[in-house]
């Protein structure tokens, strides 16, 4: 199994059963983010004192943080039904309709990956979050003409990763906007304490710590390489995930002590030693590495750049002096990147 595929899969893959069975189902719960977990209580008090529906809410942040996760609880804090879907397939104006008009009162409609949603279709969304309202065309030619249908009244929760493709008009209309951060090992510590607890995982502090320093700051891959780990201890280390089980079997995924695995060495590899520390654009680097470029863009470098490995820059990607000590060598003295360094 190699490790830049399992991190790629771990931390794309919108919902596993593992996932789904370790997702804390209210805020109690719910392990790091606490601002935003503040703010979102305070709106569930807030509109159930007012006997109301909340507001709508747009979760934006890279993959694996708990958007998902956060409207579930969510739908449980207010005592609601709370309805999933995805930007893609909503394809046609219909099936917004058919999802909006079988909503029942006060439900959560969650849509996933909303800027990936048709622009007619946003449309349709805008009468619908604003007034309860939504306009269906019917028939076609001289025979067409508009149908008002009345709503119930819902919550919209959007997600994003990439919340600069929202337009400004669907932006605007949500009451409440909160971007998921990265978390910090010790927050990743606690979640991997508790889902080891769910799955009946014998694991001690040295074990928890490996797993959550390797886990790019991300409880779903946190999950998952618990998973891995489990399995390795099973086999080859008695049941027990210490410190050596858990650093053997992440070993065995190419996955090094601060998280890096294969596919983010080659990158470091190829900016500093093929060009030169930068900068080099996305799509040279996606050809030199051998990758797609949104893979690049999505997975490997929020990461690399949350560690102060990699900058973006209007000319292209650029090593940072951390990048040359992972690799065991010197920062140029004097070159582009080294202004860079002196700014």
């Amino acid at each position: 199994m190699a490790g830049k595929d399992f991190l790629r899969e771990t931390a794309e893959a919108p919902e596993t059963a593992l996932d789904v069975s370790l997702r804390p189902p209210m805020f109690a719960e719910f392990a790091g983010q606490a601002r935003v977990v503040e703010r979102l209580q305070l709106m569930v008090d807030a509109a159930r004192q007012r006997g109301d529906v909340l507001q709508h809410i747009l979760l934006s942040g890279p993959p694996g943080l708990g958007k998902t996760t956060l409207a579930l609880i969510l739908g449980n804090a207010m005592g609601v039904e709370v309805k999933s879907t995805s930007g893609p397939t909503i394809e046609k104006a219909g099936d917004l309709a058919g999802l909006l008009t079988t909503l029942p009162e006060g439900a959560i409609l969650f849509i996933d990956e909303i800027h990936r949603l048709q622009p007619a279709i946003e449309e349709y969304l805008y009468p619908a979050m604003e007034d309860y309202k939504v306009d269906i065309i019917i028939d076609q030619g001289p025979n067409a003409r508009s149908v008002r249908l009345n709503l119930p009244k819902f919550t919209l929760v959007g997600a994003t990763t990439r919340s600069g493709m929202i337009s400004a008009p669907l932006r605007s209309r949500f009451g409440m906007t909160c971007r998921l951060d990265y978390y910090a090992a010790e927050e990743l510590g606690s979640i991997v304490r508790r889902s080891a607890g769910l799955l009946n995982v014998e694991i001690d502090t040295g074990g928890t710590r490996e797993i959550a320093n390797r886990s790019r700051g991300t409880p779903r891959i946190a999950n998952n390489l618990l998973q891995w780990c489990r399995d390795y201890a099973q086999v080859r280390a008695g049941g027990l995930i210490n410190a050596e089980a858990a650093s053997a079997a992440l070993a065995m995924l190419d996955i090094d002590g601060d998280g890096l695995d294969e596919m983010d060495k080659r990158i470091l590899e190829t900016i500093v030693f093929r060009f030169g520390g930068g900068p080099v654009g996305l799509n040279s680097l996606a050809v030199a590495v051998g990758e797609e470029s949104g893979t690049l863009e999505e997975v490997h470098e929020p990461f690399l750049i949350m560690r102060g490995y990699l900058q973006r820059t209007p000319q292209g990607r650029v090593a940072m002096p951390s990048a040359y000590g992972k690799l065991g060598t010197t920062p140029p003295a004097s070159s582009s990147t080294g202004d860079l360094f002196s700014r």
